[in-house]
C-alpha cells in the first residue's frame, strides 16, 4: 500500500514516468494504479484523441509500441493503457527495445496480472531505469484483516475484529471482492460507523452465528452443542459453506495451536506476533490449549489431513459433505 501511495503522490507532483509496468498476483492494486492514471493524467477534453485502452488478447507488442510512439494531439501527453497484458507473456520481452528509449510524451501503462516478468531479463532492467515496475503481491490471510482496517480508517469507518474475520473467512484474500463488499456497506452505513457482525449479516448475507469463525471458537472451547449446530447449518447450506474451506481453516487453527503449545513465552503480545494473529483472538488460543493438549492437537491435525482428502472425493464413497463434517467433529472431540 505504501508503494501505491508513493506512485500516486509522484503523479500528483507531476513526476510522471513514461512506463508503468504493473504486475503480480494481487489484481486490486494493479487496477487501482491503472484507474488512477486513466482518470487523472489527462483532462477530460484531452482524452478523446490522446487516451486509448488496448487489450492483450487483441494486440501484439508491435501494436503497443506503434501506439506508444505516436505524438499527442493538442496535449502535453498521451496515455496508452494495456489491460490483460499477461496474454502477451510469450512476446512481452520484445517491449524492452521500446523501454530503452521510451517516447517522453507517452505514458504507457501495462497491466500484467497474476504473473510477473523475469527480473533477470532485459525488460525488467530497462523499465526500472526509465519507468516504474510495481509488483502487487498477494496478501497472506493474516494480513488481510489489517488491510481492511487500514482501508476503512482512511474512509472514516472502523470495523470490529470479528466482522473483519468474517469477511476474510467468507471471501478469502481477494482484495477486489472484499473491497466490493465494503463499498456496499458504505452505501448503507454513515461515516463514523463501526462495522459489526450484524452489519455483515444484514447486508452481505454472512451469518454472524453460523460461520467458520464461530465453529472454530466453539471447537476451541469444546462447546459440542454449538459446534454441532453450526455443522448442521453447514450441512443444510453446502453451497455457502464448502467443506474444503472449513477443513482448511480448522487445519490452520490447529497448526497455529500446535505452534502455541511450543512457545516458551506465552505473553499475549508475543503470542500474537508469533502466530501472526490479531491480539483480539489470543484468548481463543489460550482456551483451546487448555482443552486440547499438544498430543491431541497433533492427532487433530492428522485427522484434518485425512478429511481434506475425503472432502475432495478420495476414499469417501460419495458420502455427503455434511455427513463427513459431522464425522470429523466426532473425531475431533473424541
Amino acid at each position: 500500500m505504501d508503494d501505491v501511495k508513493q506512485i500516486v503522490a509522484d503523479i500528483k507532483k507531476g513526476n510522471i514516468k513514461p512506463i508503468y509496468f504493473l504486475m503480480g498476483e494481487e489484481s486490486y492494486y494493479i487496477d487501482a494504479i491503472s484507474d488512477y492514471i486513466e482518470n487523472n493524467i489527462l483532462a477530460e477534453e484531452e482524452k478523446g484523441f490522446n487516451q486509448m485502452v488496448l487489450y492483450g488478447r487483441d494486440v501484439s507488442v508491435d501494436d503497443i509500441i506503434g501506439n506508444a510512439k505516436r505524438y499527442p494531439m493538442m496535449a502535453e501527453r498521451q496515455v496508452v493503457i494495456v489491460k490483460e497484458a499477461q496474454d502477451l507473456s510469450r512476446t512481452i520481452e520484445k517491449l524492452s527495445n521500446y523501454a530503452e528509449n521510451p517516447q517522453p510524451t507517452t505514458v504507457l501503462v501495462i497491466n500484467y496480472k497474476y504473473k510477473k516478468i523475469d527480473k533477470r531479463k532485459a525488460l525488467y532492467k530497462t523499465i526500472k531505469k526509465s519507468g516504474v515496475v510495481f509488483e502487487s503481491k498477494k496478501l497472506y490471510e493474516n494480513q488481510v484483516s489489517d488491510w481492511i482496517r487500514r482501508v476503512l480508517s482512511g474512509q472514516k469507518y472502523t470495523i470490529s475484529p470479528k466482522a473483519s474475520q468474517m469477511l476474510v473467512e467468507f471471501l478469502g484474500t481477494d482484495l477486489s471482492k472484499i473491497n466490493n463488499e465494503l463499498e456496499k456497506l458504505k452505501i448503507v452505513l454513515p461515516e463514523g460507523t463501526q462495522i459489526s457482525p450484524e452489519h455483515i449479516e444484514e447486508n452481505i448475507g454472512i451469518s454472524k452465528d453460523y460461520n467458520n469463525f464461530e465453529l472454530r471458537k466453539a471447537i476451541g472451547e469444546r462447546d459440542t452443542v454449538k459446534a454441532f449446530k453450526i455443522i448442521n447449518y453447514f450441512a443444510d447450506n453446502p453451497k455457502d459453506n464448502p467443506m474444503v474451506v472449513t477443513v482448511s481453516l480448522l487445519f490452520n487453527f490447529f497448526s497455529q495451536l500446535l505452534h502455541f503449545h511450543g512457545l516458551h513465552d506465552k505473553n499475549p503480545r508475543n503470542v500474537a506476533s508469533a502466530l501472526k494473529i490479531n491480539p483480539y483472538f489470543v484468548n481463543e488460543y489460550v482456551s483451546a490449549a487448555r482443552h486440547f493438549p499438544m498430543r491431541k492437537v497433533s492427532h487433530v491435525v492428522a485427522t484434518l489431513r485425512e478429511f481434506d482428502v475425503k472432502g475432495k472425493g478420495v476414499n469417501s464413497n460419495a458420502v455427503p459433505q455434511g455427513d463427513l463434517l459431522k464425522e470429523l467433529l466426532v473425531r475431533i472431540f473424541s
